[in-house]
């Protein structure tokens, strides 16, 4: 899978040349991992509801295809788009949700952090008040609304499939002005706390950041 570095693009035209990219795919069309960081951005996906945006501001607001609810970009965010033919790789979207999850939780392992998936809620967490700790969560039962006491979001994650090829992608904080994410209710949960690498105690450079996860990503994605 080649790894694309985009740098600092806006949102809206990225997204355009990604559907154009995907729309235009042929079967021996190789697979492209974007990485890259964006302006500050609120995007909506597909099944949005505005009550979630809970107070105007400068900050645009972009409706797009992808699943999931309301979430921000901003600089000092790692924003990753893996372009890939699931058909091709062999796997369905519920296992590429598990492996970009699962290259999210090594990321963090190596700088000595807990990654935590909740059931029913996509993305990873981390306790803030003890990110290295290795107690495990209490399990959700089935039915039951996610429980994020004790946690903050730290990477959020959006995908849409077409033609059984992917784009969107995920999204992992690293040292951004928060503050944003108190006017939304981050991806649709009123109250959840959203952190970054450097809240938690871990200063990671962007670009050590961006590094460590298009590996992980590239080596979790592969066929």
């Amino acid at each position: 899978m080649k790894i694309v570095k985009l740098g600092r693009v806006d949102y809206l035209p990225t997204l355009e040349t990604m559907q154009t990219f995907t729309a235009s795919r042929q079967a021996d069309t190789a697979d492209e991992l974007w990485i890259c960081e964006h302006p500050p951005t609120f995007t909506e996906g597909i099944a949005g509801r505005s009550e979630h945006l809970l107070a105007a501001s400068d900050i645009p607001v972009v409706r797009t295809d992808r699943g999931g609810q309301i979430t921000y970009h901003g600089p000092g965010q790692v924003v990753a788009y893996p372009l890939i033919d699931l058909k091709r790789a062999g796997y369905f979207v519920k296992e590429y949700v598990f492996r970009i999850e699962e290259a999210l939780i090594r990321s963090l392992g190596e700088w000595g952090i807990t990654g935590h998936r909740v059931r029913g809620a996509p993305g990873i967490y981390v306790r803030p008040d003890d990110p290295g700790g290795h107690s495990r969560l209490a399990p959700t039962p089935t039915g039951a609304a996610p429980d994020f006491s004790g946690l903050g979001k730290i990477a959020a994650l959006g995908i849409k499939v077409s033609r059984h090829c992917t784009y969107h992608g995920v999204a992992l904080n690293v040292g951004m002005d928060l503050s944003p994410f108190d006017l939304i209710n981050p991806c649709g949960y009123a109250g959840l706390r959203t952190v970054d690498l450097s809240t938690i105690g871990f200063p990671i450079a962007w670009e050590e950041a961006a590094a460590t996860l298009a590996a992980r990503l590239q080596s979790a994605l592969s066929p």
